[in-house]
């Protein structure tokens, strides 16, 4: 009976406490950092709308389809990965950015108005 190896009682409970406060720790983390990615999200697609507005703006006044003060906004919604948007506005643009989920505090859209020249 000398020789039985095994763990005690003490070494699994202290294990035990460990792999808890470990728990207590990191859970709370991981839906910070959940919903941080999910914000960032948001804003890349925000900025990725915002530069396919200024790509358009660009192709226009090459091809001679704007001026210096005018273009065509994109019609319709523009896929931007998980995300759907729009483009509207003249020198003052505005990109709306809608989603499958709940955006930025819980907002079911989200724009940014910014000026194109």
């Amino acid at each position: 009976m000398k020789n039985q190896k095994g763990f005690t009682l003490i070494e699994i409970i202290a294990v035990l406490v460990i792999l808890g406060i470990l728990a207590a720790v990191a859970v709370p983390r991981y839906i910070d950092l959940q919903t941080e990615a999910r914000n960032k999200a948001v804003q890349g697609a925000i900025a990725a709308l915002q530069s396919t507005a200024t790509m358009t703006y660009a192709q226009q006044l090459l091809n001679g389809a704007a001026t210096a003060n005018s273009w065509t906004a994109p019609a319709g919604t523009v896929n931007v990965g998980d995300y759907y948007g729009t483009i509207a506005g003249g020198p003052s643009v505005t990109v709306t950015v809608t989603g499958p989920t709940a955006l930025i505090n819980g907002a079911t859209n989200l724009s940014k108005t910014f000026t194109m020249w």
